[in-house]
């Protein structure tokens, strides 16, 4: 079960578009994060991961995209159920587990 979410996702995506549109200009660019992070209270490091994957959605920053990481997730545990499924076959040498997993 996945850890409870410490800050809510709206919050998530208002301070990266802060962040985000900060460092587009040359002027604010530097520190950027840090300053938007402790204007909302929420830790830099934080924001900077938030920063970073957006980045990565967009495009502008090679690595991968939430929805891949998501669609990589799901078929990892399709594999899961289906090595379950033959280890459970395989250990019995028939067919009546299998169809009741099916």
């Amino acid at each position: 079960m996945a850890a409870p979410r410490k800050y809510s996702v709206e919050l998530q995506r208002r301070a990266t578009r802060m962040a985000l549109d900060a460092r587009k200009d040359p002027e604010s660019a530097r520190g950027a994060i840090k300053r938007v992070a402790d204007q909302l209270g929420v830790h830099p490091e934080a924001l900077r991961n938030w920063v970073r994957q957006a980045e990565v959605d967009g495009g502008v920053r090679p690595g991968t995209t939430t929805d891949d990481a998501q669609r990589l997730a799901e078929l990892e545990r399709e594999i899961r159920e289906l090595r379950r499924a033959n280890e459970m076959a395989d250990s019995s040498g028939g067919r009546k587990e299998l169809c009741e997993l099916l």
